[in-house]
């Protein structure tokens, strides 16, 4: 019995025949047969899905064009053409001949600007959404994304682009970034839905993992599609209300990071000269602050990082706390705007337990990591953040000279503030990175890293934000190439323990 789809109308009729006996027939040979015939019976069943679905098909896209199915089944055999010969050529030339005249022709070596009508551009993508999926389509689809006319107003169906951007999450479709970037500058509700997607995908999957939040930012093609600056500036706003709707959610900071290293990552790509000025992405923001920021640290010496953190730290400061720039947006813009390249950040905290600066280095380096804390805080809820702060690192850098250290003398060396008064939670947390890099760093922190942790570690969400730190400075490190073998020894087996008991 042949298994193919030209041998369709012979199984058709042999099992029309075994179904007769089957049906008229309930004995013990009858119902062997049954089971022995069974799996062929459903496989001739799927073929003749196949075979029916692409003919279904092909009927609804020449109906559209006004063609008669009958007359192009007389058509076929007048040339002797089996319809599962013609069909599949007749459907990839229909493509073919669509996608052509959607873009610009060429006849006779004249450019005639022929294109097709915007009503039948309207009708044709309304054709095409139930088709989307289907491989022989993608070239008609993207033909249709980039399509660019004349018209005042959008001659893409709504559906259409819903269809598209939804096979397109789902992997059901494969487009170029240019395609995707014609989509969502074409319709809006596209865009915002993929990126619902994706903090689904962060929210569903494993938290504090900045490698596979990478994967999605780049599988998403987010990051490319935002080189256009009115991709980035919706992308930006969603983080932005994300990160007000969850209060500064650590995973949320960590996702907009990642987001925005992609993003440069993908600026730097691009073959031609940048077509966008920095202020079109980051319009509420000091242009010479955002090319500081820009900076690359790996660009940078090691040695000169502290004078960089102080450059950024005076340039913030002057922005924040000085009234004449106020164009800037204020502190919320500038707190932002440091968010999207927050590693800098975690460098002042990590420089703070490395070295021995000038006197003025520390206290720019303090008034950064303060600031980091959040927008809310104003001048004198930095001043006193700075003070807590100050405290405790005079404490490690004592302990760091100590012959012995010890778990409680860490604890002790956190404190709990002045005069016994409770930290603000932004204080506390920023008092916990500090002594976990002091683990990482001291030569004695090897050993009671792991007390110190869990003496920390009094909730779950101290535990999660204790295995984010790991995980960042480990993915910090290596897209810095920082050299630090006993550092990162360390880092990994905690962050594997860790992780092992959450």
């Amino acid at each position: 019995m042949a298994q193919d789809s030209v041998g369709l109308p012979s199984d058709f009729q042999f099992w029309m025949r075994k179904l007769s006996v089957w049906d008229q027939a309930s004995t013990l040979e009858t119902q062997q047969d049954t089971c022995l015939h069974l799996p062929q019976f459903q496989e001739f069943l799927r073929q003749l899905y196949e075979a029916l679905k692409e003919m279904g098909l092909l009927s609804h896209i020449l109906s559209t064009f006004r063609f008669d199915i009958k007359e192009v089944d007389l058509f076929t055999q007048v040339l002797g053409y089996a319809p599962t010969d013609y069909y599949p050529g007749l459907l990839k030339n229909m493509v073919l001949s669509l996608v052509s005249e959607l873009r610009e022709n060429h006849l006779n070596g004249f450019n005639t600007q022929r294109r097709m009508a915007p009503e039948r551009v309207r009708s044709l993508s309304r054709v095409c959404v139930p088709l989307v999926t289907l491989p022989d389509f993608e070239p008609l689809v993207e033909a249709l994304l980039t399509y660019h006319g004349h018209e005042p107003q959008e001659v893409l169906w709504p559906e259409f682009c819903d269809a598209v951007n939804e096979a397109f999450l789902l992997k059901k479709i494969s487009l170029p970034t240019s395609a995707v970037l014609c989509l969502w500058l074409r319709h809006l509700p596209s865009l915002e839905n993929t990126m619902l997607h994706l903090f689904e995908k962060l929210i569903s999957s494993e938290r504090n993992l900045l490698r596979r939040i990478e994967c999605f930012m780049k599988d998403s093609s987010l990051p490319a599609a935002a080189c256009h600056p009115a991709i980035f500036r919706v992308v930006d706003e969603m983080f932005r209300y994300a990160l007000l709707e969850t209060d500064g959610a650590l995973e949320v900071l960590a996702a907009i990071q990642v987001f925005t290293r992609c993003f440069v990552e993908a600026l730097e790509k691009e073959d031609r000269q940048l077509k966008f000025a920095f202020k079109t992405y980051f319009p509420y923001a000091s242009p010479s602050l955002v090319m500081v920021l820009l900076q690359h640290p790996k660009d940078i010496p090691q040695g000169l990082w502290h004078q960089a953190l102080k450059h950024i730290s005076e340039m913030l400061k002057e922005v924040v706390e000085d009234q004449t720039h106020g164009s800037y947006g204020g502190p919320f813009e500038s707190w932002f705007l440091f968010v999207h390249f927050g590693g800098w950040a975690d460098m002042a905290a990590e420089q703070l337990m490395m070295s021995e600066a000038e006197a003025e280095a520390p206290e720019a380096l303090l008034w950064l990591l303060a600031f980091s804390c959040g927008p809310g805080a104003g001048h004198q809820q930095r001043a006193q953040t700075m003070v807590e702060v100050k405290a405790v690192l005079s404490c490690l850098m004592k302990l760091l000279r100590s012959p012995t250290l010890s778990a409680r003398d860490l604890q002790a060396a956190a404190g709990e503030g002045g005069e016994g008064a409770p930290r603000p939670p932004a204080c506390q947390q920023l008092i916990r990175r500090l002594l976990l890099n002091f683990l990482l760093w001291a030569p004695g922190g090897h050993a009671i890293a792991q007390e110190v942790i869990t003496l920390m570690a009094q909730t779950d969400a101290i535990m999660h934000e204790i295995i984010g730190f790991l995980d960042q400075t480990l993915y910090r490190w290596d897209h810095l190439c920082v050299e630090a073998p006993r550092s990162r020894k360390l880092a990994r087996e905690l962050l594997a323990e860790l992780r092992g008991q959450a």
